[in-house]
């Protein structure tokens, strides 16, 4: 497959953006929200199978999202040396050798193996979404980046909804609860029907296998642009920086040290409200089951997709940190509703808190990398954004601390809330640092 009329700018945009290959690069932002979703179906399974407190339970993220923290940067080296497609083509491989793994771990039956897997999966992912995050932004016109990423990250919704109906069908399994069936059993029998349980945690992972050998034949088969800035290519008396130059050139960044801080609460909170949510709804209703309270979470990734197509539509009508600030505000008062009214309704609100995340990983990620002005740093500065998901497997682990301390998951929801404190005050400081910048081109606008 071929590419026509397309121009590389020196920066690395390009004059238009080539629709099927967006298409296909999109596809891949759903993948690993399959993955991640079906984190929230094992949090639960684990908890009651393998008697964990919820901290224990909750190092499903730190291992998933560890894997992340860890591979990012050689993945990034791995990219700057080749391009952005060979990334996805060696993400896609190490997911589908992740996904193998379950099959050893459903038989040896032990937590460990389990979050062995799940980090294995994890190292894939890593380099996808190092590559695919930077490519999605940087496949068509600069002025359109910000939007271009957006759109790709809409897809994510469909991967997440997709992840939860394979755990409710194929993982949770009818009648009462888990809780409620291993209380009624002697211990010996708890074991048997734990091993009997264990066994279904396979069965999503064999679907996912074969979709991923799909996906990645249509990308070996595909021409994709390189999309790598003219300036990254050293001149003969210029050296290509190397780690310690470009963490030293990034570091003394305050903006981007600022999008760091709060792609890493950010993404904390969003994965710490969809670990518990599930188990939210059976603490306050213990009457449904495992397969009834994942319905919250279709309905979260329901409203998580809604919120990205509302956010898609201000952001092109109103300054993309505006509109983050105000979301801010209304999703810390809904985590508050969360964590004090003490019926069914608290569960409601973690939905609708669902709805506001949406548009905050790609605007950070994308107004983050566009504060790098040396473009020959763009994809270690990718990689250090991706880095920051390392906030997924840190505030999952201490909402489950606190839980366990104060006896209460709902309190627990505080946690996630003073995240969503942090990210408001982060799109006010971007709001006016953007508006500063626009009234400084001000002139320079009514020159032309």
């Amino acid at each position: 497959m071929t590419i026509k009329n397309l121009i590389q700018l020196p920066d690395g945009y390009l004059n238009r953006t080539p629709i099927f290959q967006y298409i296909l690069l999109s596809m891949i932002f759903p993948l690993w929200a399959v993955a991640a979703a079906l984190n929230d179906i094992l949090i639960t399974q684990f908890k009651h199978v393998f008697e964990l407190s919820d901290f224990a339970s909750a190092l499903v993220q730190s291992a998933f999202y560890g894997g992340y923290f860890l591979v990012a940067i050689p993945a990034s080296m791995v990219i700057k040396k080749t391009n952005y497609k060979f990334g996805i083509i060696t993400g896609l491989l190490f997911y589908i050798a992740g996904c193998t793994l379950f099959y050893p771990a459903s038989e040896m039956a032990t937590y460990t193996m389990f979050l062995f897997a799940i980090f294995s999966i994890a190292i894939g992912l890593g380099f996808l979404e190092t590559a695919a995050n930077t490519y999605s932004s940087m496949i068509g016109p600069r002025q359109f980046a910000t939007l271009r990423l957006n759109i790709s990250q809409t897809f994510y919704p469909i991967g997440a909804i997709s992840g939860i109906l394979l755990g409710k069908y194929l993982v949770f399994q009818e009648g009462a609860s888990l809780e409620e069936q291993m209380a009624a059993m002697s211990p010996e029998e708890a074991h048997a029907f734990g091993l009997q349980m264990l066994q279904h945690t396979l069965e999503p992972y064999k679907y996912i296998i074969f979709v991923l050998i799909g996906i990645l034949v249509l990308f070996v088969i595909t021409k994709f642009p390189a999309c790598k800035p003219v300036s990254e290519k050293p001149k003969a008396s210029e050296k290509s920086p190397n780690l310690l130059q470009t963490l030293k050139y990034l570091g003394v960044n305050k903006s981007f040290r600022k999008g760091i801080a709060a792609q890493f609460l950010y993404v904390g909170m969003q994965v710490t409200v969809w670990s518990f949510t599930i188990r939210l709804a059976l603490d306050l209703n213990p009457n449904i089951n495992e397969r009834v309270a994942s319905n919250f979470m279709v309905f979260s990734f329901i409203a998580f997709f809604i919120g990205k197509f509302i956010a898609n539509f201000l952001v092109t009508r109103f300054m993309a940190s505006k509109v983050l600030f105000i979301y801010s505000i209304i999703g810390s008062a809904m985590l508050a509703y969360v964590a004090f009214v003490p019926n069914i309704t608290a569960v409601y609100a973690a939905v609708v808190v669902s709805m506001l995340f949406g548009p905050c990983w790609p605007t950070i990620y994308a107004e983050t990398l566009g504060v790098v002005k040396d473009k020959k740093y763009t994809e270690l500065a990718g990689a250090i954004l991706v880095m920051s998901i390392v906030g997924a497997a840190v505030v999952p682990a201490a909402q489950g601390y606190v839980s366990d301390l104060l006896d209460s998951l709902q309190l627990a929801f505080l946690v996630p809330m003073a995240c969503f404190i942090y990210v408001g005050f982060y799109f006010f400081g971007e709001m006016k640092r953007n508006a500063v910048t626009e009234k400084a081109e001000e002139p320079q606008k009514m020159a032309q």
